[in-house]
């Protein structure tokens, strides 16, 4: 009994340290997100951004995300967060997830993009 109570204990205990995630979503979603009133965070570099990405994008490189700049996203906004093939948007989706923002991460990234783009 005292070890079912032991193991009981450090399950709840991993449990609570256990921080929420944040969800993955195809880009087949993107749109569905925008209707509800989610923001599209492009964090490509400038270069990569300017050859195309989806209209009204933000374009904050994953780069200043390493280095704690988050302007101009607000707190309280809900945000997709996209790259070129969905490997960096994991990382800057961590950034900001552990900074308090409501994001979703887009599993896969601007390469695979079919839809209307902006320059």
């Amino acid at each position: 009994m005292k070890k079912f109570l032991l193991g009981l204990v450090l399950l709840l205990i991993l449990s609570a340290c256990s921080s929420a995630s944040y969800e993955m979503i195809s880009l087949d979603a993107i749109a569905s997100y925008m209707e509800q009133g989610y923001e599209v965070v492009d964090i490509r570099e400038p270069i990569a951004y300017g050859e195309g990405h989806i209209p009204n994008a933000i374009n904050l490189p994953l780069s200043s995300l390493q280095q704690g700049q988050l302007s101009p996203l607000e707190q309280g906004q809900k945000y997709i967060i996209i790259c070129r093939s969905g490997n960096r948007s994991q990382v800057a989706s961590d950034i900001l997830y552990e900074a308090g923002y409501s994001i979703v991460n887009v599993s896969e990234g601007m390469s695979s993009w079919t839809a209307e783009v902006e320059y």
